[in-house]
């Protein structure tokens, strides 16, 4: 009958609430993953909501077109709020620091609308601490993703001379202050449980390769139009140029290159805040940089690349899982990593038989390895679709996306909250240690700190 009620209650979709500092279109590091989390679960049905800053990574400056104190958007029925933070310009941890604490406030003074679960991407540790204090007080279910673990990042690429105390404080805390932990690797789990004493429910969801170079070939005009000759064998490093992936090694293997006479070319396609100082050093005939490219023309210069390097610094073995992987798996190239035998970057490449590992900060080995590729193209064929099997085996969107879903059905039901007293306190005890440390480290050495990464 007209005007009557059935009784029967309306289910309103679940809100969701992301709150981290990189988003698209930043084209590297972890903005692809939320932009696409983000913007699956909005697809599937959710109402979903991200605060996060203006794009300035990996350039290190707001982008064109974008600033101000605040901006509201809405992207593929995502609704972005944008607010202004510090951008660090010489990245010591007392900047990057200032950073994530400006961020932070801004966001947490921000409108959340009532949100029936947060979604805190770390790192940003400490505008996620913020935040989650403030979740505590209004009740509000929260997932930290955990897309690099700092504590080891500081540890393994020595940005931090003295103690480590404060940043595992407040990597510890944010993770026990969470209703759940999503972290992308199971190694990240294990870190979690057994160095940090996490007892948070953590569950494993892998990045997934959101850029696919499927049918797109090598282009013979985009490769000249770039400087690269047609006998040239083009080794590729894709993604950011920062500490962790310890280039030194490639401008000094592309100076090898060069005294051999050799066809391997070395290009760098990136930005970040090591690009200058490689730069300063001089490289070689052998040797390229070039900034980042706009999506579609990026993928059709991954395709028409002979090798794809993954390069870290020496020693780096749990911090991170570099997310241009995911993207080199999909390219149906082979893949060199020069990176230490333990790392989980090691693991990932022999996993997926995606090419040859060879150790961290040995710019002859990387020669003679892309040489061996470049004189084998049988060998190089069979490790290239051998990356694409694994991508489609256990990098897809769809799987990703039902397990983090799962996991934030999972939390608000759950409920489980620590005390908001316990929060503000751990918080409070973290920044403290974290800045005098900080401090202490600049004042000794001004040596930067990178977070991922990740991506392409």
């Amino acid at each position: 009958m007209a005007g009557r009620s059935t009784g029967v209650k309306q289910r309103r979709a679940p809100r969701v609430l992301f709150i981290g500092i990189n988003y698209a279109p930043e084209p590297t590091g972890i903005a692809p993953y939320t932009a696409g989390m983000a913007q699956a679960l909005a697809m599937r049905g959710w109402h979903v909501g991200v605060i996060t800053t203006h794009p300035h990574y990996p350039w290190w400056r707001v982008q064109d077109g974008f600033g101000g104190w605040k901006r509201v958007e809405r992207q593929q029925s995502v609704d972005v709020t944008r607010v202004s933070h510090y951008v660090p310009h010489h990245h010591t941890m007392v900047e990057r620091a200032v950073s994530e604490l400006t961020f932070g406030l801004r966001a947490d003074l921000a409108h959340w609308h009532h949100p029936d679960a947060l979604v805190l991407i770390s790192p940003a540790m400490i505008a996620s601490r913020l935040a989650a204090v403030r979740a505590a007080m209004a009740g509000i279910p929260t997932v930290v993703w955990v897309q690099d673990i700092y504590t080891l990042g500081v540890r393994e690429t020595g940005a931090i001379s003295r103690r480590a105390e404060g940043i595992a404080l407040l990597e510890r805390g944010l993770a026990r202050s969470a209703d759940r932990v999503v972290v992308i690797h199971d190694r990240f789990r294990r870190v979690l449980r057994e160095e940090l004493s996490v007892t948070t429910p953590v569950d494993v969801v892998r990045n997934w390769s959101h850029v696919t170079t499927d049918g797109a070939g090598r282009d013979s005009a985009l490769r000249r139009e770039l400087g690269w000759k047609d006998d040239d064998v083009v080794v590729l490093h894709a993604g950011n140029i920062g500490a962790k992936q310890g280039l030194e090694n490639v401008v000094l293997a592309s100076r090898e290159a060069e005294r051999r006479g050799s066809r391997i070319k070395f290009v760098l396609l990136g930005d970040g805040n090591q690009r200058p100082v490689l730069e300063a050093m001089g490289g070689s005939s052998r040797l390229q940089f070039l900034d980042p490219l706009p999506d579609g023309r990026f993928e059709r210069a991954l395709a028409s690349a002979d090798i794809l390097l993954v390069n870290e610094l020496p020693g780096l073995t749990e911090m991170a899982v570099p997310s241009k992987l995911t993207t080199y798996f999909a390219s149906g190239l082979p893949v060199i990593a020069a990176v230490d035998s333990s790392s989980i970057t090691h693991d990932e490449v022999c996993a997926a038989g995606a090419g040859i590992c060879i150790p961290a900060g040995d710019p002859d080995a990387l020669v003679d390895a892309a040489e061996q590729l470049a004189a084998d193209p049988a060998a190089a064929q069979a490790f290239g679709e051998s990356a694409r099997r694994f991508r489609d085996q256990h990098l897809d969107v769809d799987a990703a996306v039902s397990s983090f879903q799962a996991t934030l059905t999972r939390a608000i039901a759950s409920g489980r909250h620590a005390p908001v007293s316990a929060l503000a306190g751990s918080l409070g005890r973290g920044l403290g240690s974290a800045l005098r440390h900080a401090s202490a480290s600049a004042a000794a050495a001004d040596r930067p700190l990178t977070g991922r990464h990740r991506h392409p």
